[in-house]
C-alpha cells in the first residue's frame, strides 16, 4: 500500500488502475495507511506549536504549553480516523444514485488513496507559519480534487455521463465533515479543550 500511497501521488491514473486490482479490505486501509498516515497532521502541529511557535507573518511566536497541546493532537488524530470512515460510508451510500456498483471496501479504499496529499501535507505543521501552512493546505486540496475525479471514474465505474456528478458530490460531503470537524473543535474549546499559551 505504501507503493500506491507514492504511486497515486506521481502518476496518478496509471496507479488507480493497479490499486483497482488490488483486494484490500477497509481494515487493510486502516493498518497499512490511515494508521500512520492520520498521525502525521496532528504529531507535525504538536511539534510545531510546542517547539517552533505559530507566527502569522514572520512576526512573534506563540507556543503552546506540551499539556494543551497534547489532548488536543490526540484528538485530532481520531477525528481524522473517523472522518475517513465517514467518508467512506457517504460514498457507499451514494454509489447507487450514480450508478455505480462498488463494496465499502473499494469505497474505503478510494477514501483513503484520495486523502493521502492531504495527509502528508500535515508537514507543513512543522514550520507553522500560516501563509506557509495555507499555501500548503490549498496545493494539497487541489491535487487531491485532482485525484477524486481521476478515481472514481477507475475505482468506482459509474456511467461516464456520472462519474463528474459522483465527484462533485463527494467533495461537497467532504467539506461538510471539514466544517462538521471545526465546529466540533469550537464545541471542545467551549467545554474547556481551550489551547493553553506560553509566555
Amino acid at each position: 500500500m505504501l507503493q500506491h500511497m507514492f504511486g497515486v501521488i506521481y502518476h496518478p491514473k496509471a496507479e488507480w488502475q493497479f490499486i483497482k486490482q488490488e483486494k484490500y479490505t477497509w481494515l487493510d486501509c486502516y493498518k497499512n495507511d490511515l494508521f500512520w498516515l492520520a498521525a502525521i497532521p496532528p504529531l507535525s502541529v504538536f511539534i510545531g506549536t510546542t517547539q517552533m511557535g505559530w507566527s502569522i507573518a514572520g512576526g512573534d511566536y506563540i507556543r503552546l504549553t506540551v499539556a494543551s497541546a497534547l489532548p488536543i493532537a490526540i484528538i485530532f488524530y481520531f477525528a481524522l480516523l473517523i472522518g475517513v470512515y465517514i467518508m467512506a460510508h457517504a460514498v457507499h451510500w451514494m454509489e447507487k444514485t450514480y450508478g455505480a456498483d462498488a463494496s465499502f471496501d473499494r469505497c474505503m479504499v478510494l477514501t483513503t488513496f484520495t486523502s493521502t496529499p492531504l495527509f502528508m501535507a500535515g508537514f507543513a505543521g512543522l514550520w507553522p507559519m500560516l501563509w506557509f501552512v495555507v499555501m500548503v493546505g490549498l496545493v494539497a486540496l487541489c491535487y487531491t480534487i485532482y485525484l477524486l475525479y481521476n478515481g472514481v471514474e477507475t475505482i468506482m465505474e459509474p456511467p461516464e455521463e456520472q462519474a463528474f456528478l459522483f465527484g462533485t458530490s463527494i467533495l461537497t460531503v467532504g467539506l461538510v465533515v471539514l466544517v462538521g470537524m471545526i465546529t466540533g473543535s469550537v464545541l471542545l474549546w467551549g467545554m474547556g479543550m481551550m489551547p493553553v499559551f506560553t509566555s
